[in-house]
């Protein structure tokens, strides 16, 4: 997904910006137990509610633009989480691995809020899968800024993926306080449904994030599945799984009241085009591909269409697309819908939002997804949404009111999807109609 900084991606429970972050549990069933409203947090001596969080993001920052490398919806989520404690009078320090010797050793990200940029390995050129071995230089960084600080400073730690829970779990341990954590990916789910030519994650991931899913105090999961697979793969306490649906910015993203052509306008776009958008990181798991397959097949099918279609790619390259960021771009050229495709780097808030208003219909062909917020985004935007029927997407997108789900990943599938949702009539009328509501209610 093509994400931008300062994004709206609220784990508070509901997709309303009306209320702040609290933690909110649903009942599901697994093979491994049932999960029912998870208990407060309690330690002897502790606070009942947590003046001051630590919250640990090693691997990627909260100021970097989400949208390529690495950075992405977890940053996003951890600026607004961040951002909605301290409108509540919880302080938030956001620990994070300085990438540049000439950042700060902090930055006030928002009032109540500090990025505190610790030194760990080189500054530049260290991929993810190298910083392992840096999370001891990490954690010492972490402990120095707690010893200038009076005892009991911080009421609670809150990791973010499994790098990050490494860290907090020694944390925690150290201060005497609670450790939540938030996996945002799993290393056996992501191995379980990879794309070609996509690495699989180590197995030194698979024994770090077994070890944070013994050690933690509370595991937060995006959907019912997410916890169930927790349990089932992780070996989960149930007690201590709690599943938080994130929620989207409903005043960021909402529809144009100038309508669809006044967004098209502002992007360059014409207005009477079809309109499938990509919004994501160029990368093998989000599987942009398929869309312009999709494309492809669409075209053979009924060639008039090429004056009307415009395949917007919206994002940059990450992970393994590093490597070949031309990629698609070639792909495109070998598919022969060169001139239909325009790629585009990642936007900020307000013009990405402007992509959602301008497009016919978002297409989001995952391979693995935990939630898929941006399919919440579009559809606050009133934008009906394609999307792989894999990880949360079932409970971001509702099959048939607000966008269709498509069974794997055959660019066959999309392309009927597309001729359905936005080509057909028929089509047209049905899914978009209850895309701003499906984003309002809670899922």
């Amino acid at each position: 997904m093509a994400r931008q900084s300062q994004d709206s991606r609220i784990p508070n429970g509901t997709h309303s910006t009306s209320r702040p972050p609290a933690t909110r549990s649903e009942p599901c069933t697994s093979g491994g137990g049932t999960l029912t409203t998870a208990p407060p947090l309690r330690r002897p001596g502790l606070h009942p509610r947590p003046r001051r969080v630590a919250m640990l993001s090693v691997h990627t920052s909260p100021l970097h633009q989400p949208g390529t490398g690495d950075a992405g919806g977890m940053n996003v989520y951890i600026v607004e989480l961040a951002s909605r404690l301290a409108a509540i009078g919880v302080e938030v320090e956001v620990f994070t691995r300085a990438t540049s010797a000439d950042l700060p050793p902090t930055v006030e990200l928002t009032p109540g809020v500090l990025v505190r940029h610790v030194a760990a390995g080189p500054y530049e050129g260290l991929a993810k899968e190298d910083l392992p071995a840096q999370l001891c230089a990490f954690t010492h960084g972490v402990m120095q800024v707690w010893a200038g600080h009076p005892p009991g400073h911080y009421d609670l730690v809150h990791s973010h993926y499994w790098l990050s829970g490494q860290v907090g779990r020694r944390a925690a341990e150290r201060w005497g306080v609670p450790l939540v954590h938030t996996m945002h990916t799993m290393a056996k789910v992501k191995n379980a449904s990879l794309a070609e030519g996509e690495t699989p994650e180590p197995a030194a991931r698979v024994i770090g994030e077994t070890q944070i899913v013994r050690t933690a105090d509370r595991l937060i999961a995006n959907t019912g599945k997410e916890a169930d697979e927790l349990l089932l793969h992780y070996e989960a306490d149930p007690a201590k799984v709690a599943v938080v649906h994130p929620g989207v910015n409903l005043d960021r993203f909402r529809p144009d009241p100038a309508g669809v052509a006044a967004a098209r306008a502002r992007l360059g776009l014409p207005p009477d085009a079809l309109i499938p958008l990509f919004a994501g990181r160029i990368q093998p798991l989000k599987a942009p591909d398929v869309l312009l397959r999709a494309v492809a097949r669409l075209l053979d099918d009924q060639p008039e269409l090429r004056k009307r279609i415009v395949v917007p790619v919206v994002g940059g390259p990450s992970g393994s697309g590093l490597a070949r960021p031309e990629g698609l771009q070639k792909l495109a050229a070998r598919l022969g819908i060169a001139d239909v495709v325009m790629f585009r780097p990642p936007v900020g808030q307000a013009q990405l939002a402007d992509w959602y208003r301008a497009a016919s219909v978002l297409v989001m062909p995952s391979h693995s997804e935990s939630f898929g917020l941006v399919a919440v985004e579009a559809q606050a935007c009133g934008t009906p949404v394609i999307a792989a029927e894999v990880g949360g997407l079932p409970v971001a997108v509702r099959d048939g009111v607000s966008g269709f789900l498509v069974p794997g990943h055959d660019p066959a599938d999309y392309a009927r999807a597309l001729r359905a949702c936005v080509i057909s009539p028929a089509g047209r009328a049905t899914p978009g109609t209850h895309t701003r509501r499906v984003a309002e209610t809670p899922t």
